[in-house]
């Protein structure tokens, strides 16, 4: 049975330095021939969280690329049994990305102790499949609603699960940065990834914390769908900004057009 027509998918992605920090240690990707976007936001100082992302982001790019020209069609028109690989691609892709930046930082000292966040999506026929390690996030956008697809990998949402603070708490947290897993600050990483069907009419929104720190999911929501696709990531960045800017702000939204003609 033939897959049914891909849907069109549109992006644009931004990121700023915010208003407290000396160098943006963000990195993106927005692939809109691949379907494939990449927020990474990477830690252990300029050189080290810097050099962390965008080996982060390069590496994926390298690996989903190397497995797109394997089998173009799957990528082009996946069927049932073509989606059920993408997991795995985008997971290992993530975790050869880890070994990228541990194998860097072991071999210049100056590099020790560098790793990154990563939320990566890939969008294959009418499926999206995300992969997350850190609490960079990624957010489905759909039908007035918005659903946080990711969990965060940090302090605070542990503390939250187990009931130990309030959302309020969350929210004011001093311990909001400390995260509990990171791509390259060890060898090996465990990788979450999820798949969703999309519908004509969702978005995608991609973004670190240095955005969710300070602007609220709803504040998300009306943003991303009042606005149009060239504007939305950057009054996102520039609402952060408003309120302090305290971290570097990267924001990719992507945004589900119907069926791809041709």
């Amino acid at each position: 049975m033939a897959a049914p027509p891909p849907f069109s998918i549109e992006a644009r992605g931004a990121t700023d330095v915010g208003r407290r920090r000396e160098h943006n240690e963000d990195a993106f990707l927005v692939d809109t021939e691949s379907s494939l976007f990449v927020v990474a936001d990477g830690m252990g100082g300029h050189a080290g969280g810097g050099t962390a992302s965008s080996i982060a982001v390069a590496t994926i790019e390298e690996r989903v690329h190397a497995a797109r020209a394997a089998a173009p069609a799957s990528f082009a028109a996946p069927t049932a049994e073509d989606a059920a690989h993408f997991p795995a691609v985008l997971r290992q892709a993530v975790e050869a990305a880890c070994r990228a930046i541990y194998g860097a930082a072991q071999e210049d000292p100056s590099l020790a102790g560098m790793g990154t966040t990563v939320t990566a999506a890939l969008v294959a026929g009418r499926t999206a499949f995300v992969a997350h390690v850190g609490d960079s996030r990624c957010y489905l956008v759909r039908g007035g609603r918005i659903f946080q697809l990711s969990e965060d990998h940090s302090l605070v949402n542990e503390q939250l699960k187990a009931g130990a603070i309030t959302e309020e708490e969350a929210r004011q947290s001093r311990f909001r940065n400390i995260i509990t897993r990171s791509v390259g600050f060890e060898a090996d990483v465990l990788v979450d990834v999820v798949g969703l069907q999309l519908e004509r009419g969702d978005s995608l929104v991609l973004c670190c914390d240095g955005l969710t720190n300070l602007v609220a999911d709803e504040e998300i929501l009306e943003i991303s769908t009042s606005s149009g696709l060239a504007e939305a990531p950057e009054r996102l960045i520039a609402l952060a900004n408003e309120r302090g800017g305290d971290d570097n702000i990267t924001v990719i939204v992507v945004k589900v057009d119907g069926e791809r003609k041709g």
